[in-house]
């Protein structure tokens, strides 16, 4: 069956080919009656009569039809135009997961952040009694969101059939009595043509993380034979060899991912999701970690820096004589930890007011900053916000007063609308051209500096007027605790 722009498939339109693989070839499409694109599945002619292939074509579109998850992509409507079977799916904008990889090793928060959505995706499946069997790079899908997607359940099995027995495993009707999968991302019962079940589908998810955290895969050898080998017999690589920047507690997860014997490996996908998103008390050496969390300040700005960093030094050394002149014993020194993973510019970064949480703004490529905080237990930060926000301060009740529409100004660090909000609230916008701001000690009024009739204004509260300069330029201010005096540049 020919499919071209403008050919009809029941009721959708098709609007230009996505691709082919050997389970089907994939278009766009115009649903009319509901005024949206999607993507549409169709069984290739080569393989209509094919009673194997149908089948399997048929079961991954109902095995997608029982699962409702934000991981899992959407099946919209199944149908057979003219003999030929054919799956309406939601169309995606982004690329696979192996795109991605073809320039290298993915930063450790963003691997482990596709790492959680895919395993709360197979948490999703296996709570159906669904194992996928067939989970690689090519089968997972990144939104240009971010959210992740996986795809492509031609091999899914239910796994109360498949945990019967081998004899059942061998009858079954995608096995035929050889492995069924993917060689590299296999498990080794797979390849044996034993019995699966949703722990299978782990040691392919150990597989994929292996490869984001690295760039090469676990047991990739010269010939197919060799890979099966290394995968029944031989240990991944070292993890942390290969990227020093990987945590230990996370190379374990990945190491407990990989066991040969499944009895061995974690017991749910759920597990491992937990884990990931718990993952605490790591580290890197101690040069990256304070490059990472320090990130890069613009030009402009760095003179600015150095001289801040500089007079905060002055300060601590007078204070740390003063302290070590009037405390017995002497306090020791202090310990740091690296709390970010990837090379970003950190616009800023403040304790939430219970001392543990951590809200930051970031600028990962460019100028243009996002907020992310990161919770107490955990170590790898999770975005918050709006696109284009600029922290500026955390109040003693937890407030955060924000930048919204942040823009980076040659002469200033930021401007934009200053908002409040909370840490998972939606901003409250209360001025317009505001390039800083600091709470009072109670929380409940701010000094703000902005622009104002070609003079720049420090303000406490916002309309009284404290100092201005025309022209001229402000920065980092701060109240003081007695709520008597404000610090400025």
């Amino acid at each position: 069956m020919s499919l071209t722009p403008g050919s009809g498939l029941g009721p959708y339109e098709i609007v230009s080919p996505i691709g082919a693989g050997g389970m089907g070839e994939v278009y766009r499409a115009r649903d009319a009656r509901l005024g949206r694109d999607v993507a549409i599945k169709v069984l290739p002619e080569s393989l209509v009569n094919d009673a194997d292939r149908r089948a399997r074509f048929e079961r991954e579109a109902k095995a997608v039809a029982a699962l409702s998850h934000p991981n899992i992509i959407n099946i919209f409507d199944t149908g057979v135009h003219e003999g030929h079977p054919f799956v309406v799916m939601e169309l995606l904008d982004g690329e696979t997961l192996r795109d991605r990889l073809m320039s290298g090793a993915l930063p450790v928060r963003k691997a482990v952040e596709i790492a959680v959505q895919i395993a709360r995706g197979l948490g999703a499946a296996h709570d159906k009694q669904i194992v996928h069997r067939d989970l690689k790079p090519e089968n997972i899908f990144i939104v240009r969101d971010g959210q992740v997607k996986i795809l492509d359940f031609g091999l899914a099995r239910d796994i109360a059939t498949s945990i019967s027995g081998a004899t059942e495993t061998r009858a079954g009707l995608t096995d035929a009595g050889i492995a069924m999968g993917t060689i590299g991302y296999m498990a080794p019962e797979q390849i044996r043509a034993q019995a699966v079940d949703g722990r299978t589908d782990l040691f392919a998810f150990g597989a994929v993380l292996f490869e984001m955290l690295t760039g090469s895969r676990a047991f990739q050898r010269d010939t197919s034979a060799d890979t099966m080998t290394a995968i029944l017999k031989e240990d991944p690589p070292d993890l942390i060899s290969a990227n020093a920047q990987i945590p230990p507690s996370l190379d374990r997860i990945v190491r407990h991912c990989l066991e040969k014997n499944a009895a061995e490996r974690f017991q749910s996908a759920r597990d491992v999701a937990f884990a990931l998103d718990a993952l605490s008390g790591t580290g890197a050496s101690s040069a990256a970690s304070a490059a990472l969390l320090a990130g890069q300040a613009p030009p402009r700005r760095r003179w600015l820096r150095g001289v801040m960093v500089s007079a905060g030094a002055i300060v601590l050394v007078a204070a740390g004589v003063f302290i070590a002149r009037a405390m017995t014993p002497a306090s020791s020194s202090p310990t740091f930890e690296s709390k970010t993973w990837d090379q970003e510019w950190i616009t800023n970064a403040r304790f939430g007011s219970d001392g543990q949480t951590i809200v930051f703004s970031s600028a990962r490529v460019g100028n243009v900053p996002r907020l992310s905080v990161i919770r107490p237990g955990g170590v790898f930060s999770q975005p918050i916000g709006d696109p284009a926000t600029h922290l500026l301060a955390v109040s003693s009740t937890g407030e955060l007063a924000v930048l919204t529409g942040a823009r980076f100004m040659h002469h200033r660090l930021f401007a934009g609308t200053l908002s409040r909000m909370a840490i998972d609230g939606a901003p409250r916008p209360l001025m317009t051209d505001v390039s800083e701001a600091d709470w009072s000690p109670d929380g409940s009024k701010l000094a703000v500096i902005r622009a104002a009739a070609g003079s720049v204004r420090l303000e406490y509260p916002p309309g009284q007027v404290r100092y201005e300069k025309s022209p001229g330029y402000l920065s980092d201010l701060r109240v003081s605790p007695d709520d008597t005096r404000i610090a400025f540049f």
